[in-house]
């Protein structure tokens, strides 16, 4: 690899142009600054690739796909931030890890458990760093959630309840079949994730069902979907996301002595909340919008050039996708499925937050919302 790590900065080149890279990825540089710079660019729209260096003047190498290892070599390249679609996942985190290369990967990780473990096998053979951009592991109001579990303040956690819901735009790629759209893999990772991190341990059995309104949209792909994940302590989680409702992401924990209510909870533009409820009581805790993808390169590039092993890891990524695939299972069916055992040596906690300014969303070039309403 060549690096220029000695400048105590990594060099990153952002894959893929879509929304959520235009409007957080790429503005999330300014706040990173300290040790990340954004130097190249690769997508597959020449329109793009004309347009956003006149935004972002540090990018000094663009290209196609296909020019993914040349513009890595021209712009001498640390490390990947991964945001195509999800079927893209695996290839651009092998390909970077052949040429030596770090990768930051969005999540869903990958649509497959499989794709996971060869991600993750990829990059230990080529001694390269890989985090998946779980953006909440660092946002203080998801944090300070978990440290009030903790600490005791519901009592025992015993049921978790979310709902993620949002009008998909027609022709996104979450609509897309080959592209591995639809509403588990887009959203259900996050009530999921969350679901793991609030209990602090892993599910052990799944039952999932899908629901389809006849909407044209959705051809391929799951509207709607419910699953209900069950732990070894007796904990219960139900969730349900939606491509086809109202906007909506909440998340409910229900204790032994009250219950803590967060919503909204998963958007990164909105200011957050949650409440805790004791005794008939109620406390809000408010908490304003934040840069919540500035945390993920600062923190990426803090284990780049400190040498250390990056949360949340590879590992993390999988966990959630091996729920996913049993609830896919379920689905199809409608049996429940057990899950292997499994442990995690880490959860996010309150060392995790990093607070950096909101950032103002530039309009999108030929990248529009995947959310109509």
């Amino acid at each position: 690899m060549t690096s220029k790590t000695s400048a105590r900065k990594v060099r990153y080149a952002v894959v893929g142009a879509g929304n959520i890279a235009q409007v957080a990825v790429l503005p999330a540089f300014a706040n990173a600054g300290e040790n990340s710079e954004l130097v190249a660019l690769v997508s597959g729209d020449p329109i793009k690739r004309e347009a956003l260096p006149a935004r972002y003047a540090s990018i000094e190498a663009l290209g196609d796909y296909d020019e993914f290892e040349a513009v890595l070599a021209r712009a001498r390249v640390d490390a990947v931030f991964i945001a195509t679609p999800n079927t893209h996942h695996r290839e651009f985190t092998e390909r970077a890890a052949r040429a030596g290369v770090h990768v930051l990967c969005e999540k869903p990780m990958a649509p497959t458990v499989s794709d996971c473990e060869a991600m993750i096998a990829a990059c230990l053979e080529h001694r390269v760093k890989l985090m998946i951009a779980y953006r909440l592991h660092f946002e203080a109001a998801n944090l300070q959630a978990i440290e009030a579990l903790k600490s005791g303040k519901i009592g025992d956690p015993r049921v978790f309840s979310s709902l993620f819901s949002q009008q998909v735009r027609p022709g996104d790629i979450r609509t897309r079949p080959e592209l591995a759209g639809g509403a588990i893999l887009d959203l259900g990772v996050y009530p999921i994730n969350a679901a793991r991190y609030l209990f602090r341990e892993e599910p052990i059995e799944v039952l999932a069902a899908v629901s389809r309104s006849g909407d044209a949209r959705f051809d391929g792909v799951d509207e709607t979907t419910t699953a209900i994940l069950r732990f070894a302590s007796g904990r219960v989680a139900q969730l349900t996301v939606s491509l086809g409702a109202s906007s909506t992401g909440y998340y409910r924990v229900i204790g032994t002595e009250g219950d803590l209510h967060a919503e909204p909870i998963y958007d990164y533009e909105q200011a957050l909340k949650f409440v805790v409820t004791t005794e008939g009581k109620p406390r809000e805790h408010r908490f304003p919008a934040r840069d919540q993808f500035a945390p993920e390169l600062l923190e990426f590039s803090r284990c780049v050039l400190e040498r250390r092993e990056p949360e949340p890891s590879g590992e993390e990524g999988l966990a959630d996708i091996r729920v996913v695939e049993a609830i896919l299972q379920s689905a199809r069916t409608g049996q429940a499925v057990q899950l292997p055992p499994w442990s995690r040596r880490h959860r996010p906690d309150l060392e995790q937050e990093v607070g950096k300014p909101p950032v103002a969303p530039p309009e999108p070039i030929g990248a529009p919302s995947p959310t109509i309403r």
